[in-house]
């Protein structure tokens, strides 16, 4: 595809049912639009991967979208608990949760690993831990130069890689600055890649640690303006630290979340107006 579309148009062509979808951001540049898109269009059976899931994801699973979660860290930044992870986790609803459960390091190293064509990834992590006993994923390996005993993981190449960015030029590259977290591994990892960015500009200017994702390495860029909302673009706009406690006691109850998700993302057209619907009811910041 690799042309600014619709990300409707994106996630349709792009996104199918059972694919390992990666959604990558880390504090900021999280893709909620996106995720809102594929819940909206009921993509299912999906393995969902991802470093640190937290409300993107919470949402995703509440609306039995997943399968299977893979991932290193999940929670609601600085409030607590993922209630619909938890309830997905602890009692099979809506639909059981398979796990498979790595460091913040094993899954960089994985992503990595994918992204350099290689089939898995070598680290002195997981010693002391029991994540081996319980990911079939993590296995010991013995270098063979000097016999040390290290960790081997098997690389990340997931069907669907989807991030969120700043910006795009008309040429389809991607420019993206700040706390990059592994998108630009998870994108280079991945068989296929959705960006949504902030707007698409004739020519970008220089950022400190920024980093440019070549056309190439993109399948389809969405103009979506606040696509990261309630995570925050930097340069941009902030984080909805409200949004994020507000979202505790609608994710505590079944019937609260899917009230909440029948009005703000099954019952919109787009993102733009998801935004206009949570702002009316004035409870997310």
């Amino acid at each position: 595809m690799n042309e600014t579309v619709t990300l409707r148009e994106a996630i349709a062509a792009l996104v199918n049912d059972g694919d390992t979808v990666a959604l990558e951001g880390f504090t900021h540049l999280i893709p909620f639009a996106a995720a809102h898109e594929i819940v909206r269009q009921e993509k299912k059976d999906l393995t969902l991967v991802r470093m640190t899931p937290d409300l993107v994801y919470d949402q995703m699973i509440g609306m039995g979208a997943a399968k299977k979660l893979v991932f290193s860290w999940g929670g609601n930044p600085g409030v607590g608990s993922l209630h619909r992870f938890r309830d997905a986790v602890e009692r099979g609803w809506p639909r059981a949760l398979e796990l498979e459960e790595h460091s913040h390091a094993g899954m960089a190293n994985r992503y990595s690993a994918g992204a350099s064509n290689l089939p898995f990834a070598v680290l002195r992590g997981y010693v002391g831990t029991d994540l081996p006993k319980v990911t079939p994923t993590i296995e010991p390996i013995a270098c063979p130069f000097t016999g040390e005993e290290l960790t081997a993981v098997p690389a990340l190449n997931p069907d669907v890689a989807v991030i969120h960015a700043q910006q795009a030029d008309r040429k389809g590259n991607v420019l993206l600055w700040g706390i990059t977290g592994i998108q630009k591994e998870a994108a280079l990892s991945a068989k296929r890649v959705i960006v949504t960015v902030e707007e698409v500009v004739d020519a970008f200017e220089e950022h400190t640690f920024g980093i440019v994702l070549p056309s190439v390495a993109v399948d389809a860029v969405c103009a979506v303006p606040q696509g990261a909302y309630p995570s925050y673009a930097h340069g941009y706009y902030a984080r909805s630290n409200a949004f994020y406690e507000a979202w505790d006691p609608v994710g505590r109850d079944r019937e609260k979340f899917r009230g909440w998700m029948e009005r703000h993302v099954l019952g919109v057209e787009d993102f733009a107006e998801h935004l206009r619907s949570i702002r009316r009811e004035g409870a997310m910041g």
